[in-house]
C-alpha cells in the first residue's frame, strides 16, 4: 500500500512540471520570507523526488539539490507533517545526515501537499546553531507553504500547462527564460521551435480524424521529445503544433544543429503522423539577458518558418529573414487600421483597350495602400498576406464599394466603361458575396454587366468545385466572369469547359517575351489565345508594352489588351482626363498600330 501511495504521489509531482524548471521569482519571494521570519541564513521550497530533494527555490544553498536519504524534507513530504528538528545532533534519525555533517544543527519544515493529499515535499529553513521555535514561527511557516502550494496550482491551472499535451505553455516559457536570465547572465543557449504541421495540415488533419486525432498527435510528440531529451529538458507547446525547448548552456552550434536532426529523424521514424504532416524546426542563439523573452521566441519561429521550404528542415535564425517576417505581420497587424482610415487605402485603375479600335472598354480597379509610416507598399507584398486571413473579406467589401461608388458616378457622368474587380481564393468561402454583390449594384442602381469579377486560375483551382458553384451564380446574377492569369495554374480543359466565365487573360509572363527571337513564345500565346476561343472566351492580354506586341496579339485575333503601352494605373481624377484625351483623338485611330 504504501508503494502505491509513494507512486501515486510521484506521478502527481511529475504531472505539475516543476521537477528541474529554472528558478522562479514568484516561489524565492517567499524562501526569502521565510529566511527572514525566522532569521536563518538557508531555506529552500525542497520537492522530494525519487531519489533526491530538488530545489525549486533556495536563499543560501549553493547546489540544486541533495540526496533523499536520511533528508528530512522526505519525512515532511511522507507524512504531511510539520517537523522540526532543534538539534540534529540529539536527533537518533537525523544525527548522521548529510545536513548534520555539513553542520547543519536545526530544521523546520512545513508540508507541500495538493488538494489530493500528496505530499510533494516542504518549505524548510535551516540553522547552524541549535534553536527552538515559537508557536508563531510554525504558524508563519505553515502559511508560507500554504502560499507555495497556491502558487504552484495557480501556476498549473491558469495558463502554465496546456490541457492536451500537458506540456508548460507560451507564458511559462517566457517567465523561466526571465528568470534563466537573472540567474545566469551571459550563458549562451540556443530556443528550438518544432512546427509540427503547417495550418492547412492541420485543418485537414482535424477534419479527416477529428481533433481528438490531432490532439494525439500533439501528445505523442510531447512525449517523444521529453523522452529524446531528459532528464532536464523542459518542453513548451507555443503554439496550436508547436513545441519550444532550450539547448543546454554554451553547445556549438554546428554539433547542436547535427544533433537535433538526428534526434528528430528518429522521433520521425517511430512516429504514426510522419506521412500526413510536414515538420519544421526553428533555432535561434542568444545570450541569456541580451535578448528579450518574446523576441527570442518569435525568433525561433521565424526560423521555423524559414525551414518550412523542405520537410523536415531545421533553419537557423536569419535577423534579415526575421525582419521580412516582423514586417509581414506587422502590415497584416495594420491593414485592418488601414480599412477604417479615410486616408490609407485607394483604388487605381487601368484601362483595358480593344486591338482593333483603340477604344477603352473597361477598367480594372486596383487596391493601393499607403502607410502612415511606411509609405506605399507593393499590392505584391500585402494582398498575398491578408487574401487567407480574416482580413480578405473587409478587404473584398472595401474594394466592391469603393469600386463601385466610382462606377455609379462615372454612370452619372453618362461613360459606358464596365469595371473589373479582383476576388481572391478566401472569398469562395463567403457564402453571402454574390448577394453582397446584387446588393452592391442595385443600391446604386447599376446593370450586372457592368461589373466584371476576375478571379486567378490558381485560385479557382484552389477550392474547384466551391469555386464552380460560385461562379455560376455570379452568371446568372449577370455579372461578367474573368479568368486571370490564365496559364498559369493547373486547370484541365475538362475544367475549364464546366466555367461559365466570358474572358480569360493572358498572364503577362507569356506577352512580355512576345518579340523575342523565340518562336515558342510567340506559338504558345496562338496556341493560348486559339484555345480560348475554341472554348468561348474572349482574350485580353495582359502586360502589352509595345506596339510591336499589339499588332503581333491583334493578327492572332486576341480581342484586348492591358498594359503599360497605352495607360499605367490611373487615379480616378487622371483617368476622366485620360478619356477625354482618347475622344479627342481622330476617329478610327488604332493604338495598337
Amino acid at each position: 500500500m504504501h508503494n502505491f501511495h509513494e507512486e501515486a504521489r510521484l506521478a502527481a509531482l511529475c504531472q505539475l512540471k516543476l521537477l528541474d524548471t529554472p528558478a522562479s521569482e514568484s516561489f524565492d519571494r517567499i524562501t526569502r520570507m521565510a529566511s527572514q521570519i525566522f532569521n536563518l541564513p538557508v531555506a529552500a521550497v525542497s520537492l522530494t523526488d525519487r531519489d533526491r530533494q530538488w530545489f525549486k527555490s533556495r536563499v543560501g544553498i549553493d547546489h540544486c539539490s541533495i540526496p533523499r536519504d536520511k533528508a528530512p524534507c522526505a519525512e515532511v513530504a511522507e507524512t504531511n507533517e510539520t517537523l522540526v528538528i532543534e538539534d540534529f545532533t540529539t536527533s537518533s534519525c537525523y544525527a548522521d545526515s548529510p545536513l548534520a555533517r555539513a553542520g547543519t544543527r536545526f530544521y523546520a519544515g512545513a508540508p507541500l501537499v495538493t488538494s489530493d493529499g500528496y505530499g510533494l515535499g516542504a518549505l524548510c529553513v535551516l540553522g547552524t546553531e541549535p534553536r527552538q521555535v515559537t508557536p508563531s514561527e510554525i504558524a508563519a511557516l505553515v502559511d508560507l507553504a500554504a502560499m507555495v502550494m497556491a502558487q504552484i496550482e495557480l501556476q498549473h491551472a491558469f495558463g502554465r500547462i496546456d490541457p492536451v499535451s500537458g506540456l508548460a505553455t507560451q507564458t511559462q516559457f517566457r517567465d523561466d527564460l526571465v528568470d534563466l536570465a537573472r540567474d545566469r547572465p551571459g550563458e549562451h543557449r540556443f530556443a528550438v521551435v518544432v512546427d509540427l504541421a503547417r495550418d492547412d495540415e492541420l485543418g485537414q488533419f482535424r477534419q479527416a480524424m477529428g481533433g481528438a486525432r490531432v490532439d494525439d498527435m500533439i501528445r505523442e510528440a510531447a512525449v517523444a521529445l521529453q523522452q529524446a531529451f531528459k532528464p532536464a529538458r523542459t518542453a513548451y507547446q507555443v503554439g496550436a503544433a508547436q513545441i519550444a525547448f532550450l539547448s543546454p548552456p554554451d553547445v556549438e552550434q554546428d554539433g547542436y544543429v547535427t544533433l537535433l536532426r538526428s534526434t528528430f529523424e528518429g522521433i520521425r521514424k517511430g512516429s504514426s503522423v510522419r506521412f500526413v504532416t510536414s515538420v519544421a524546426i526553428g533555432v535561434r542563439p542568444f545570450i541569456l539577458g541580451a535578448v528579450p523573452a518574446d523576441d527570442v521566441l518569435r525568433g525561433a519561429c521565424s526560423a521555423a518558418q524559414d525551414a518550412r521550404k523542405e520537410d523536415g528542415a531545421i533553419a537557423v535564425y536569419s535577423a534579415s529573414n526575421d525582419m521580412a517576417h516582423r514586417r509581414r505581420y506587422r502590415l497584416l497587424q495594420d491593414f485592418g487600421a488601414a480599412l477604417e482610415a479615410e486616408d490609407q487605402l485607394r483604388l487605381v485603375y487601368q484601362p483595358r483597350l480593344e486591338l482593333a479600335t483603340g477604344r477603352c472598354t473597361s477598367v480594372e480597379a486596383l487596391l493601393r495602400w499607403r502607410h502612415p509610416t511606411l509609405g506605399d507598399i507593393s499590392p505584391g507584398e500585402f494582398i498575398p498576406i491578408i487574401e487567407r486571413t480574416s482580413l480578405a473579406r473587409p478587404a473584398t467589401q472595401w474594394v466592391l464599394d469603393t469600386a463601385l461608388d466610382e462606377l455609379a458616378r462615372w454612370e452619372r457622368s453618362a461613360s459606358s466603361l464596365n469595371l473589373s474587380i479582383n476576388i481572391s481564393a478566401a472569398n469562395f468561402g463567403e457564402a453571402d458575396l454574390v448577394e453582397r454583390i446584387q446588393l452592391g449594384l442595385k443600391q446604386r442602381r447599376l446593370r450586372p454587366e457592368q461589373l466584371e469579377i476576375e478571379l486567378t486560375e490558381s485560385a479557382i483551382m484552389d477550392q474547384p468545385e466551391r469555386g464552380l458553384i460560385m461562379l455560376r451564380e455570379l452568371a446568372e446574377a449577370g455579372v461578367c466572369l474573368a479568368i486571370d492569369d490564365f496559364g498559369t495554374g493547373q486547370s484541365s480543359l475538362a475544367y475549364l469547359q464546366r466555367l461559365p466565365a466570358h474572358v480569360v487573360k493572358i498572364d503577362q509572363a507569356f506577352v512580355r517575351p512576345l518579340l523575342a527571337d523565340e518562336t515558342s513564345d510567340l506559338t504558345l500565346v496562338e496556341t493560348m489565345v486559339d484555345l480560348a476561343h475554341k472554348l468561348g472566351f474572349r482574350v485580353v492580354a495582359e502586360g502589352v508594352e509595345t506596339h510591336e506586341a499589339a499588332a503581333l496579339l491583334a493578327r492572332m485575333g486576341c480581342e484586348e489588351g492591358q498594359g503599360f503601352l497605352f495607360s499605367r494605373p490611373l487615379e480616378a481624377e487622371q483617368l476622366i482626363d485620360w478619356l477625354a484625351e482618347q475622344e479627342d483623338s481622330q476617329p478610327g485611330q488604332t493604338k495598337a498600330a
